[in-house]
C-alpha cells in the first residue's frame, strides 16, 4: 500500500476510520507516515494530532482502542481508509462516533454477534464461556457444533417449539463461533450462497 504523504506541505492525509462489522464511519484523523507505520506495527490505530503535534494513539488515555482489522488507500493515493474494531464509544464525548450516531449494524443482529465473538476470541477473559471455548481448541469447538446438532435434531422429531428454538439458537452460535475458529465469517459462507443463488 502506498500512500503519498508529499501531496500535503504537513505530510499529513486524512485517515477515515470505519466499523469492520457495522461499517459506520467512526471518526476522522491525520496520520503522517510515522502514524502509519506505528498502526500497522500495533495493530491500534494512530493519528497525528495537529493540537498535541505528536503521535497520538486513539484511546491511550481513555482506553477505548480502534483495533486495526484492514487498511486501503483510494484511488489518489492520499486518503486512508482503515476498518477497525472500537474497544468502548469513540468521540471524547463518549458518544460511539464523532457525528453522534449510535454505531448499529444495519445488516442485523447476527453481525454484532459475530463481532462479540470476535472480540472474546481477541481479547480473551476468564469468565467468558466463548473464550474458553476458543482456548480448547478447535477439535473442541467442532465437537460442540456437532453435540448441539445431535440436540436440534432430536427436539426437531417433538412439537416443543421452545425447546426446538432455544436448540437452534445453540446450534446458531456455536457455528459462528466455529467460524471464528477457522478465520471464517458469516459473510464468507453468506456470498457463497449468493453465488450458489445467481445459478
Amino acid at each position: 500500500m502506498e500512500v503519498n504523504f508529499s501531496k500535503s506541505p504537513d505530510g499529513l492525509v486524512p485517515a477515515i476510520v470505519q466499523d469492520a462489522i457495522t461499517r459506520k464511519v467512526l471518526m476522522l484523523g491525520y496520520m503522517n507516515r510515522e502514524a502509519l507505520d506505528k498502526t500497522l506495527a500495533d495493530k491500534k490505530v494512530t493519528f497525528f494530532s495537529r493540537s498535541k503535534n505528536r503521535l497520538w494513539t486513539k484511546g491511550e488515555e481513555s482506553g477505548n482502542f480502534l483495533q486495526l482489522v484492514s487498511m486501503a488507500v483510494d484511488c489518489d493515493q492520499d486518503t486512508i481508509l482503515l476498518k477497525a474494531n472500537p474497544v468502548g464509544p469513540v468521540c471524547h464525548t463518549g458518544a460511539d462516533t464523532c457525528w453522534n450516531e449510535v454505531n448499529e449494524d444495519d445488516g442485523g443482529f447476527l453481525n454484532r454477534l459475530e463481532g462479540v465473538i470476535r472480540q472474546r476470541k481477541d481479547n480473551p477473559t476468564e469468565k467468558s464461556y466463548t473464550a474458553s471455548l476458543f482456548a480448547k481448541g478447535i477439535n473442541k469447538v467442532a465437537q460442540k457444533v456437532g453435540e448441539e446438532a445431535v440436540e436440534l435434531v432430536i427436539e426437531a422429531k417433538d412439537d416443543n417449539r421452545d425447546l426446538f428454538l432455544g436448540e437452534a439458537a445453540d446450534l446458531l452460535f456455536h457455528y459462528l463461533i466455529l467460524l471464528q475458529a477457522k478465520g471464517f465469517t458469516l459473510e464468507d459462507v453468506t456470498s457463497i450462497l449468493k453465488e450458489r443463488h445467481k445459478k
